[in-house]
């Protein structure tokens, strides 16, 4: 698998095109629901997306000099940068797309 691969791809313009001919189409409650828990993750993804870059921007970083508060965050962010390079960036790219086609998808 290349480093561009994604082991789980992402079908954020495929959503978006069911969504606009009107071949998805969600309830309202569970649509609102969804929307909820993505804006969610994407708060977080792109909370970690920050830290991720702060991180890679200090000249020797030492987890020792962070406050004990920050810590945690620090290494799983790291940890899943790691893990799967790119991933939080594009999830950044896509969960948006998501959340649009969600809305537009919502039936009342």
């Amino acid at each position: 698998m290349s480093r561009d691969a994604s082991p789980l791809p992402f079908a954020g313009e495929l959503f978006l095109a069911l969504a606009a001919e009107g071949r998805l189409m969600v309830d309202a409650v569970r649509a609102d629901e969804a929307i909820a828990e993505l804006e969610d993750t994407l708060a977080q993804v792109r909370s970690r997306l920050r830290v991720v870059r702060i991180w890679r921007q200090v000249p020797a970083p030492s987890l020792g000099e962070l406050p004990d508060e920050l810590v945690q965050a620090v290494v799983d962010a790291v940890f899943v940068d790691q893990l799967a390079p790119g991933q939080l960036e594009q999830a950044a790219r896509e969960l948006p797309k998501y959340i649009r086609a969600l809305r537009r998808a919502r039936i009342d």
